[in-house]
């Protein structure tokens, strides 16, 4: 006989004997009928096998789930698994958080995000905890829902004398280099980083927000500094979500700029319960019932997709517009063939002036970065091997550091870059101060 032939008799024979020895469990198998969606079969079985194997070695685990998935209106106990070191759990060569990733094998297929989703009051170990043991009971987690926000109340006449401008109330005079910030899963350092920009990341500007205009911006891969090759504008429609309010800028202890005012112009002052508004530069109240008719209400509205991005190589826009019309987009160096609306990839698009420095700068993006919109938020997530750099005003406000400053994100971390409902906020107060006051909103967008 033939070497060849027996090699390949002998190959066949061992093929044979692995499928007839290999088995899905019966506790595997009555936990896949519970599965949501029909994607991704295998991936979700191995997910579901890893599970079992941890879910043995405690008495009653395996029980407690199938009862949570089997009577989901019915209170269940936790059913935990041991933390790992950086809180992530590989199936079959991708990693993900287990508790995203078992509601997505139960509950939600299109779960994009560990943000999407919060704890119930009675779950004892919650991922957010930051405990040994995690829970991994889908019922025990809730999807963050975007509720509608009210209207913008605009008034019909304005309460200043022709001329009279309050700009210079929401201008602040920034220096040339702002400090800038290094953010860790941890949150941001105190220790702010000199000059600006940085080599072999990546970074990006822009926003999304509410009626009038609204943006954080979020970019990946290569170079940092202000030829970003990537930008993005959200839509200026895009719903609300429900937020607190930022203290002032001042009181933020990590507030590189200390010497900021520590009493904000009345344009700033939230509403005392509700049912005041503020009046003008000497701080007159007006009663909400005295408004009717004196105000026009403006609601928001949902756009067609809710962000665009676009590439830049040095000063040169390089290929189209990509409009966000998926809650999730993937920006990154690679090419693809399908053309997939929630990817944007940067290694099909041709430059004939590129140079050698933009090659190099190309090659760190990588997996680049992850946008994500949930419940009225933006987040961007650093996939690349090379840290990413974000300049948002929004997230900048909401932490409190100078409106320019530059937030460096790690691999493996993500930041919410964009918070519709403080943008609402600020935008509701503007409407009174006139169109100057609005327009300088403006810079948030991109």
């Amino acid at each position: 006989m033939d070497t060849d032939d027996v090699e390949s008799s002998s190959s066949s024979t061992m093929s044979s004997l692995n499928s007839l020895f290999s088995f899905t469990s019966p506790a595997v198998k009555k936990l896949l009928g519970w599965k949501q969606g029909d994607e991704e079969e295998k991936w979700a079985e191995k997910a579901v096998d890893s599970l079992v194997k941890k879910l043995k070695k405690r008495k009653g685990a395996i029980e407690e789930l199938e009862r949570a998935l089997s009577c989901p209106g019915q209170p269940s106990k936790c059913v935990t698994i041991p933390r790992s070191l950086d809180g992530r759990l590989q199936v079959s060569h991708r990693k993900g958080l287990p508790h995203v990733i078992y509601c997505r094998v139960w509950r939600w297929p299109d779960l994009q995000s560990h943000h999407e989703l919060k704890p119930i009051e009675t779950c004892q170990y919650p991922f957010s905890a930051k405990q040994k043991e995690v829970c991994i009971n889908p019922y025990h987690y809730k999807r963050v829902e975007s509720p509608v926000l009210p209207p913008v109340l605009v008034p019909r006449h304005s309460e200043f004398a022709p001329g009279h401008s309050l700009l210079p109330f929401h201008q602040m005079n920034e220096p040339n280099m702002p400090h800038n910030v290094n953010y860790s899963n941890t949150g941001f350092n105190n220790s702010h980083m000199s000059g600006g920009g940085g080599a072999g990341g990546g970074g990006g500007g822009g926003g999304g927000g509410g009626n009038g205009g609204g943006g954080g911006g979020g970019g990946g891969g290569g170079g940092g500094g202000p030829n970003s090759p990537i930008s993005s504008h959200m839509g200026p429609n895009s719903p609300m979500s429900s937020v607190s309010s930022p203290g002032p800028i001042s009181s933020n202890p990590q507030s590189p700029y200390g010497a900021l005012p520590e009493t904000p112009p009345p344009a700033y002052s939230p509403p005392e319960e509700g049912n005041t508004v503020s009046g003008g530069q000497d701080g007159n109240q007006m009663d909400t019932n005295q408004m009717h008719g004196e105000v026009a209400p403006v609601s928001y509205q949902e756009p067609p997709y809710w962000a665009s991005i676009a590439y830049y190589e040095l000063n040169c826009r390089v290929g189209e517009v990509f409009h966000c019309t998926n809650t999730s987009i993937i920006v990154d160096g690679f090419t693809n063939p399908s053309n997939n609306s929630d990817r944007f990839c940067l290694g099909q698009l041709s430059n004939v002036n590129r140079n050698s420095t933009i090659e190099n700068t190309r090659r760190h993006i990588g997996k680049g970065v992850h946008l994500y919109y949930v419940g009225g938020e933006v987040y961007a997530e650093c996939l690349s091997d090379s840290a990413i750099f974000v300049q948002s005003r929004n997230c900048n406000h909401h932490h409190g550091f100078h409106p320019s400053t530059v937030c460096k994100i790690p691999p493996g971390c993500s930041l919410k870059i964009f918070n519709n409902q403080e943008f609402a906020q600020l935008l509701s107060q503007s409407v009174n101060h006139g169109f100057e006051a609005v327009y300088e909103l403006t810079k948030m967008c991109t």
